[in-house]
């Protein structure tokens, strides 16, 4: 290895992560000491009320499935150089999608028939929602950035239109639909834990999370495993050179944005089909935006999204523990605290690299050599 590239990948992949996330929490641990609480009982708190017990890990499982969806969503996109940040609004569509195939065919279709055709709407209403910001940007140089984000007020405007106009369930004050037919509910996974012998607590986790850890593996075998993922890192990487190798650029961004779409709008499935049962307002609830972070942290690779995931899975459930459990920490202070390891995993990510290349550097050509073949094994 040269002195010229002297972080080596494992470096970049675990350690930097790590420390940002280390820095995010120093700072929030200074602020929990600023307000008079202990920041050691505020960490033991939030893990306890992530993984101490059986309902807590469902809690925190089921918001690991949304951020793998939009996670994943995100690094498609990064992957061709594209910055997809409309997976809030791709979310909102897909769970329309969902809403409305419930709405029309949950009393008259068996469950075998209404899980692949509502995944099937989630993904169609995603990436239709999503192909038009890259149509824009493929054959009239919009930026992806402006239309994604014009995309997700769009999304949010519609949707509030239609609960409050058109889908409100007949004299309900609320802005949400009449509920589904159970045919149509996912299965939660304490049922079937419960019925071969397991007991665990109720919480909302559903079968949409085997269907987020499958997407993991579909996406990590596209991209590097086929030659549409081939083409796609071509583009993101040169798209000069990926011109001169005969890859239609224009094709290459609508796939990719559409793929994005769609794996966005399989939150629709966690959220609609598998726990409100039902079509309302904001159930996406930020979990677009978190993507990006997800996909930052997880450098764009389904194993470190998996762990992103987890992370701010973690984060949602023991911050909403840490709130209840210790009244002067209120509920605004854990969004900042999340708010936090956002900031240091997003727009910090590279913040630690130069000192980290010259503490590296100065390590001996031998003991560099060793840390490396201890990375890979």
């Amino acid at each position: 290895m040269s002195d010229a590239q002297a972080l080596p990948r494992w470096a970049d992949v675990v350690l930097i992560p790590l420390i940002n996330i280390s820095l995010a929490l120093a700072v929030s641990m200074l602020i929990i000491l600023a307000i008079g609480e202990s920041p050691t009982e505020a960490i033991s708190v939030m893990i306890n009320g992530a993984l101490g017990y059986d309902e807590a890990i469902g809690y925190t499982l089921y918001y690991t499935t949304n951020f793998i969806f939009t996670g994943l969503a995100v690094a498609m996109a990064f992957h061709a150089n594209l910055f997809n940040i409309g997976g809030e609004g791709q979310a909102y569509i897909g769970g329309l999608g969902v809403g409305l195939l419930m709405l029309a065919l949950s009393d008259v279709l068996p469950f075998g028939l209404l899980l692949p055709l509502g995944m099937l709407a989630a993904m169609a209403f995603g990436a239709a929602w999503a192909f038009l910001p890259g149509w824009l940007q493929a054959y009239r140089g919009s930026h992806i950035v402006i239309t994604t984000i014009m995309f997700n007020f769009i999304a949010s405007a519609l949707m509030v239109y239609l609960m409050v106009h058109v889908l409100i369930a007949p004299g309900s004050m609320a802005p949400e639909s009449v509920q589904f037919n159970e045919a149509a509910f996912l299965p939660f996974l304490h049922e079937w834990l419960n019925a071969i012998g397991f007991e665990v607590a109720e919480s909302p986790l559903n079968l949409s999370f085997i269907i987020a850890l499958v997407c993991l593996v579909a996406v990590w075998i596209y991209i590097w495993h086929t030659r549409w993922g081939y083409e796609m890192r071509c583009f993101g990487q040169n798209e000069k050179a990926a011109a001169y190798a005969g890859i239609n650029g224009k094709k290459v961004i609508l796939v990719t944005m559409c793929l994005s779409g769609a794996l966005a709008g399989l939150v629709g499935i966690n959220e609609i089909q598998g726990v409100q049962h039902r079509l309302l307002l904001n159930f996406t609830a930020g979990y677009g935006f978190t993507g990006i972070a997800v996909s930052l942290m997880g450098r764009n690779h389904p194993v470190g999204i998996f762990f992103a995931s987890l992370l701010f899975g973690m984060l949602y459930q023991g911050g909403a523990e840490l709130a209840f459990e210790l009244p002067n920490i209120t509920r605004e202070l854990v969004v900042a605290i999340q708010g936090l390891i956002i900031l240091f995993s997003g727009a910090l990510t590279y913040m630690s690299k130069p000192w980290l290349e010259a503490l590296f550097r100065r390590l001996p050509k031998r003991d560099r050599n060793t840390a490396e073949g201890a990375a890979h094994g």
